[in-house]
């Protein structure tokens, strides 16, 4: 298949016909009848026939000469304004059509073949980025190698890009026509032109040349022109030799005619034809020979992985458009070699080109002994480190297994089947279809269907869902059954959505004779049954799996409306009969409940199914009756919550038996307490039990369910009373106790808060801001002090509630770091007029968090590490060089270890690290002060700071310098002795006992203005005096060093383009022979063992090249 990069040639023919339809250029018509004379050249991977003169290799041509001159740029194309534009321009423009500009260069070519050639060179050399123009003298004197001198002499070497690697729409459209171009032009040539022996010599030996340079910019766009040209010319083969089998097949039928009906001219002229055709057919594979081995021998193994990804790409398209010549073990070694390239994009386009071929059943046969030395290499990409990778590995085993199930063994295939677990989605996705295909393709429909009427089952899909149960239960990964449903999803919608074969097997008897499910395999499938209702009525991948929930389309919606309604419609019925088979057992009945949650409850009404809503109430009210598990009483507490919805017509049914439940249980409570009391210590066990499971019932529900009315906080109270007095309460029934009081206040809480006025909270809130912004106004530093404080007392004041292990999701912490949001919005937008207030701020909150050191050790993070969390939420208020001085000042508190530590308890301090290094890499200031930023603004230079004179003028709008000020602050009167003391005094005091005094404190802040004055500044000039002596003894060094460095640079090779590409161990990747190794050297000139190179380098185009087994022994290895 053609890359996208370049269109699909159009010259398609079927090996059936009995003609080729070429479509052909008019310039090229008066040139078909030409005579010609051509060299007999072989076919391309092996030597040519001894009686076959062959081809000269570029090297070897002589200068190219030039008949008559025109002006150095060549042809001259006209613009739509009537400027004249070079080649390169007009395809980077793309306002023609290349069919068009290519049949003017072949007018111009025919008109003066040197001048058409230059403007060819010159367009190369000008799309690898070159502003170098080759000129007429240059043209006639130089050969190729001196002209390439030339032009890299002339390359920018300032920029490193060029137009293949610019981005933007533009020059992603520039690839595509270049790409184009070249197919084009050798579509457009290929009766005439290209067998003139000038025009591709000429071509091939320029691409050849400047693919063997060390400019980058050369050897990409050399090798990717050269790519494409091989491609277009295999296309050109392939008709040839279609054109030849047609010929051949006509000189057949006209020979076998009867002599009386033979037309011996005809048979004259077929052979004439026919030895047209071979003649060229050889001129083709010549050329493809000089441009596999001249470049693609060379530059597969190339530094740059993006020109080993176009090698790859290429040759994958040339074995599926002509697998006749292509298509054999001496050009599928180069992919196979290349499946352990180093990086990804190379691997990725090995796959691809791989999945081509195993797409079409029909060269299976030629792709036989490639399998069995490679299948091992693909079968560990499965678990590549790059996702990509791994997903397109496991496509291709997928395809391998669809075209030979022999080919994989049973551990090839356990080896993909784990991976449906996995927690990338595109991963586990391919791996379901791989499961799909070798699990569930395999049935025989007809049998199936037989059982399935004799069983009376609706559907025939039994056996697979008994497969599918089997299969979730070897692999021993029971609580992600939502995952194996996910990832079977795309391919096995039709099998997993069959809920009325789930049914069907959890409800059937047994029959003498054939297997039913054990306990273990009904409760799996009740698991999995659950989770693809689920997977249907959501409409979206698990917890855990992909970014959030998407926007589905209209056809997705409706799909998930339709199953939505016919899940409901089954399960409304089967649902009671389930929970009636299994009412017993807690594992499956909590299961199950979970169902109704992806009801669409108006189907109660709208189906008049109400006596199947009275069935499923009377199974819930039995399951309440018989289980006292937490788990299974909270299940049937949230069902009756979701069937009590106000906005269905069904509430006043449901909340009728669910009143009529919880009455029953509130009478047996009281009951059962009043026993328990009058029996005291005789009580018995059944005494205990009644009061406890009935006790374990209502605290279930309380949680979900207002049961205030019921006043079940009276009795509770009681058994805690009576436990606190007596001491003889047992524990459960304590903790019950205490539990379900805890519901009730929090019931009457909330209908407490439901019915309080807010007019207050808003009055008390603009107070607490005009405050706020009063004591910003009067001293910046010291209301950021202020705020900070407070936050600390909250943080205080949680760490004495809740202990120092804090939950940093609950609502307390949140609330905590809400106020600091709010608090960081009180900053303005002016960073610089609060610079030094913010920077103040962090100090003082960095010095909290590490105040403490926690009492387990040092490799536990300190007592107040969590404060830097709520810290995080000040980091977008500091400029981005202060970002930097501030994460600085935190290192200082950190050790080694914490800086190496990422398990959950330390992501305060990477949050907070995090949040400092984002944008802390430049030097410029994000937001200048409003009062000069006007000016400011518009008299910077694009290329440095403003003036000093400015510079100095900006400073004093910003009420003085942030770097040091000698000024000495004076605090006002009425905040000269604030009231800050009682954060200290509501700690805790376990942790101040341990700390009375220590330098940075509030105490020694509030007496020494210089340091609240300039700590930003020491922190800057501590920074600057250290990169100071780092330059000082870089200095010192380097003079002794650079010698040794360079001349080490100098002697480096090239590195290897292999390494281990694995998520597992890299014990599993095989030894590389020695040959191997020898064709993976970069082969770059000029580089000091090149020659040694080229004389061990053995010919990798011949097919009995021999590589070495991990044995030691020396084999063929194809």
């Amino acid at each position: 298949m053609i890359t996208s990069e370049l269109p699909v040639l159009q010259d398609s023919v079927e090996s059936g016909q009995d003609t080729v339809s070429l479509s052909m250029s008019m310039s090229e018509l008066d040139d078909i009848g030409d005579g010609k004379t051509k060299k007999k050249r072989g076919r391309p991977g092996r030597p040519p026939a001894p009686n076959k003169k062959p081809r000269k290799s570029p090297s070897e041509k002589g200068p190219m000469g030039v008949q008559r001159g025109r002006k150095a740029n060549g042809m001259a194309q006209q613009n739509g304004e009537g400027d004249p534009v070079t080649l390169f321009e007009v395809v980077k423009q793309g306002k023609s059509a290349m069919q068009s500009v290519v049949d003017d260069w072949i007018e111009s070519y025919k008109q003066d073949r040197d001048l058409a050639l230059l403007d060819l060179i010159n367009f190369f050399i000008q799309c690898s980025g070159c502003k170098g123009t080759v000129r007429i003298e240059m043209f006639r004197n130089m050969q190729n190698a001196e002209i390439i001198r030339k032009m890299t002499e002339e390359f920018d070497e300032d920029s490193g890009d060029y137009p293949l690697t610019i981005s933007g729409p533009l020059w992603k459209k520039f690839r595509y026509n270049f790409c184009e171009f070249i197919c084009v032009l050798i579509r457009q040539c290929q009766y005439s032109i290209i067998y003139d022996e000038y025009m591709m010599d000429t071509v091939i030996s320029l691409l050849t040349g400047l693919s063997d340079s060390q400019v980058r910019a050369f050897r990409h766009t050399s090798t990717l022109a050269a790519m494409k040209l091989m491609t277009a010319l295999v296309n050109v083969a392939l008709n040839l030799s279609i054109n030849q089998d047609n010929t051949q097949r006509q000189y057949e039928a006209e020979r076998n005619k009867m002599a009386g009906k033979r037309a011996n001219e005809k048979l004259e002229l077929l052979l004439q034809r026919r030895k047209e055709l071979q003649e060229n057919q050889d001129e083709i594979e010549n050329m493809m020979n000089s441009v596999f081995k001249g470049i693609f021998v060379h530059r597969y193994r190339d530094a740059i992985a993006e020109i080993r990804a176009i090698c790859i790409e290429e040759i994958g398209v040339w074995m599926k458009m002509y697998s006749d010549a292509f298509l054999n073990d001496s050009y599928l070694k180069y992919v196979g070699w290349t499946l352990h390239d180093r990086q990804g994009e190379v691997r990725l386009k090995c796959l691809k080109a791989l999945q081509n071929l195993y797409t079409n059943r029909e060269l299976f046969p030629k792709l036989e002994l490639f399998t069995n030395r490679f299948k091992d290499r693909i079968v560990s990409m499965t678990l590549d480190k790059e996702y990509d990778v791994a997903v397109e590995a496991i496509r291709l085993v997928t395809l391998i297994l669809q075209g030979s199930e022999d080919a994989l063994s049973n551990e090839d295939c356990e080896n993909v089947y784990h991976l449906v677990y996995s927690a990338h989605r595109p991963v586990a996705v391919a791996a379901g279809e791989f499961l799909h295909r070798k699990l569930f393709s395999r049935h025989d429909p007809q049998a199936e269907e037989a059982l399935a009427k004799r069983r009376g089952r609706s559907s025939p899909n039994g056996n697979l869902i008994r497969m599918l149960v089997l299969f979730f239960l070897e692999s021993e990964l029971h609580e992600h059954a939502a995952y194996l449903v996910d990832s079977l999803w795309e391919n096995s919608q039709e099998l997993l959505k069959d809920w009325e074969c789930m049914t069907e097997l959890l409800l059937e008897e047994p029959v003498q004779g054939e297997e039913v499910l054990l306990d273990r395999q009904e409760s799996a499938l009740i698991e999995l049954t659950v989770c693809t209702i689920r997977q249907a009525a959501e409409a979206h991948p698990p917890v855990g799996r992909g970014t959030g929930k998407r926007v589905l389309t209209a056809k997705e919606r409706k799909m998930q409306i339709d199953d939505k309604n016919k899940l409901t419609e089954h399960f409304i019925m089967a649902l009671p009969m389930l929970l009636s088979k299994y009412q017993t057992d807690a594992e499956k009945v909590a299961n199950l409940l979970q169902i109704p949650q992806y009801f669409d409850l108006d189907v109660y009404s709208a189906g008049r199914m109400e006596k199947h809503l009275e069935a499923l109430l009377k199974q819930i009210k039995f399951v309440v009756e018989k289980h006292t598990d937490t788990e299974v009483l909270e299940a049937c507490s949230k069902t009756y919550s979701i069937l009590c919805s106000e906005k269905y017509t069904i509430m006043n049914r449901v909340d009728i038996a669910h009143s009529q439940l919880i009455d029953e249980l509130a009478d047996r409570f009281n009951h059962s307490v009043e026993e328990l009391l009058q029996a005291g210590e005789e009580a018995d066990d059944d005494d205990i039990y009644n009061v406890l499971s009935t006790l374990r019932r209502l605290t279930a529900f309380h949680n979900a369910h207002d049961l205030t009315r019921w006043d079940l906080f009276g009795n509770c109270y009681r058994l805690l009373r009576t436990g606190i007095e007596q001491g003889s309460m047992p524990e459960q029934i304590a903790v019950q106790a205490l539990q379900c009081s805890h519901y009730s206040i929090l019931w009457q809480l909330v209908k407490i808060t439901e019915g309080a006025p807010s007019k207050y909270y808003n009055d008390y809130g603009d107070i607490i801001k005009e405050t706020l912004s009063k004591t910003r106004q009067t001293d910046k530093i010291l209301c950021a002090k202020t705020l900070i404080l407070s936050l600390q007392q909250l943080f205080n004041e949680l760490i004495q509630d809740q202990g120092p292990n804090l939950d940093r999701t609950s609502s307390h912490v949140s609330g905590i770091k809400e106020l600091a949001r709010r608090f960081a919005l009180t900053f303005g937008l002016d960073q610089i007029k609060t610079r030094e207030a913010v920077a103040t701020l962090h100090k003082d909150g960095i010095e909290f968090a590490f105040k403490y050191q926690n009492p387990k050790g040092p490799e536990y993070p300190p007592a107040n590490l969590a404060f830097l969390e709520v810290l995080c939420e000040f980091s977008s208020k500091l400029l981005r060089q202060d970002k930097k001085t501030v994460h600085s000042y935190l290192e200082k508190f950190m050790t080694e270890q914490m800086m190496e530590r990422r398990e959950d308890i330390w992501l305060p301090l990477i949050s907070y690290r995090n949040s400092l290094l984002t944008g802390g890499d430049e030097d410029r200031m994000s937001i200048t002060s409003s009062s000069s930023s006007s000016k400011a603004g518009s008299i910077r230079s694009k290329k440095g700071r403003p003036p000093l004179h400015k510079k100095r003028i900006e400073e004093e709008s910003v009420e003085g310098s942030w770097m040091m000020r000698n000024d000495t602050l004076q605090t006002p009167g009425a905040l000269q002795t604030p009231q800050l003391t009682s954060t200290v005094l509501r700690e805790n005091p376990r942790q101040a006992a341990e700390h009375l005094s220590e330098p940075g404190s509030e105490s020694d802040y509030v007496h020494n203005p210089q340091l609240q004055m300039s700590w930003l500044g020491q922190q800057k000039m501590e920074e600057v005096n250290r990169k100071e002596r780092t330059a000082m003894n870089y200095m010192k060094a380097r003079s002794g060093g650079v010698r040794q460095t360079v001349r080490g640079l100098m002697e480096d090779d090239a590195e290897p383009i292999f390494e281990d590409v694995m998520m597992s161990s890299r014990g599993q990747l095989e030894d590389m022979s020695e040959e191997f190794e020898d064709t993976m050297v970069i082969d770059l000139p000029p580089s000091r063992n090149r020659r040694e190179r080229a004389e061990l380098r053995p010919d990798f185009f011949d097919s009995a090249a021999m590589i070495e087994d991990e044995s030691g022994f020396t084999m063929p290895m194809f």
